[in-house]
Order: C-alpha cells, then structure tokens, then sequence
C-alpha cells in the first residue's frame, strides 16, 4: 500500500505545474483570443495535441519521480534530483504565467530556455539514481525544445 501511496503522490506532484498552467490556458476566454491572433510557426499542433502530449509527459515525470523516490540511494544522493525537479516545476509554472499570464513572450522565452537546461541537468542527475527515471525524462526535454521553437517563433514573429 506504501508504495501504490508513494506513486499516485509522485503523480499528484508531477502534474502540479500543469494544473498552475492551466489557469492561463488558451482554452481560457480571452486568453484563446490573445494566443489565435499571434502569428506562429507552421509547425504549431492543434491545441490538442498539446493536451494530450502535457498528460503523457507529465505522467512519465511522475513515474520518474516514483522511481527515485522508491531508489534504495540516500537522500542526500537524491538532493540534487530532487532540487532540480522542484526547480523545473517552478519554471514549469512561471513560463505558463509569463507566456500566456501576462503576456510577457520575451521572459517566457529566457525562461523556457532556463527549463530546458534545469531538465537536461535533471535527466542526468537522475541516471546514477535511476537510469529508467533518466530515460523517462528525455522526452520532456525533447518537448520543451520544441516549446522553446514554437515560443521563439512567436517572438520574432509578433
């Protein structure tokens, strides 16, 4: 039961940003306006695409995190995993706030910039602990460097 507990926590964490994220979502009145009369990359998905591919990564972050919470490694081994997850979640958040809170396309920029590399330092800090929450990872950092083009896009375009 601990360890079904230990997960849907992990989890729960995990998707923290997300549910932050989604107060500013495009989905949102207003907000849809703003994001639909900018001009962006052909190479924007649909917005549920979005959707879909924020549940997946965010449920593979959760996992990741499961799997070094339950890591037999000592918690001062995990100091640095589990900073820089709190970190990446953080900046998970505020680019949502900068980006589609306020606007600020530029900000969010230099903050998603920081994301991608607080999640590249992420994924390898979290091989010696676990090499399958390390794999699990990368496809976030591949997603975020996608983000950071659709978000650079936008700024050179608008």
């Amino acid at each position: 039961m601990k360890k079904f507990l230990t997960f849907v926590l992990a989890i729960v964490i995990s998707f923290i940003p997300g549910i932050f994220g989604g107060f500013f979502s495009p989905i949102i009145p207003g907000v849809n306006d703003w994001y639909n009369g900018l001009a962006q990359s052909v190479l924007t998905p649909n917005g549920w695409v979005f959707s879909i591919a924020w549940l997946i990564l965010y449920t593979l972050l959760g996992i990741a995190l499961y799997l070094i919470m339950r890591s037999g490694k000592t918690r001062q081994n995990k100091a640095t995993a589990y900073t820089l997850f709190i970190v990446q979640m953080i900046l998970n958040t505020l680019w949502s706030y900068l980006f589609f809170g306020l606007h600020m396309v530029g900000w969010a920029m230099i903050c998603v910039v920081a994301l991608v590399g607080v999640a590249f330092w992420m994924a390898i800090a979290f091989k010696p602990i676990s090499r399958a929450a390390s794999y699990l990872v990368w496809p976030y950092v591949a997603w975020l460097i996608f983000a950071a083009y659709l978000n650079g896009t936008i700024l050179i375009l608008n």
